[in-house]
């Protein structure tokens, strides 16, 4: 432990970013007929503390196996909107023991013209899944 840092209590994260995956999203028959780009960004909120102070990784959000069911699940939900993709990502971080909150961000690259991609961006808390 470092002299002088204080550690608050569900104030930290650990984030995913750029989690790019295919599958299949959206409303259009052209959208159900082939993977497309799927970018997702996710924020954890947890307590490092205990980690940080014992160097344990067993005190840790492994963002490896995170990472894992989140493209999973991502390729093969076939879900019609990244509303619904979105929560059920949440809900998935959210089944993780150390997660009391989570900020998911959903986006189809190039989906709309002339704009890099569209998305939604939800927040979850243990409370409310």
């Amino acid at each position: 432990m470092v002299a002088g840092i204080w550690f608050r209590s569900n104030m930290d994260k650990v984030f995913i970013k750029d989690l790019l995956v295919r599958g299949i999203i959206g409303i259009r028959d052209w959208e159900r007929e082939k993977p497309q780009d799927i970018l997702i960004n996710v924020t954890v909120f947890t307590d490092i503390s205990q980690a940080a102070k014992t160097d344990d990784i067993n005190h840790c959000i492994d963002y490896s196996a995170l990472s894992k069911k989140l493209q999973s699940h991502a390729e093969t939900a076939k879900r019609l909107t990244v509303e619904a993709l979105a929560n059920d990502l949440a809900e998935i971080c959210l089944k993780e023991n150390l997660v009391n909150k989570v900020i998911v961000k959903v986006e189809k690259p190039g989906a709309v013209r002339f704009a890099k991609s569209v998305g939604v961006e939800i927040e979850r808390k243990r409370d409310d899944s």
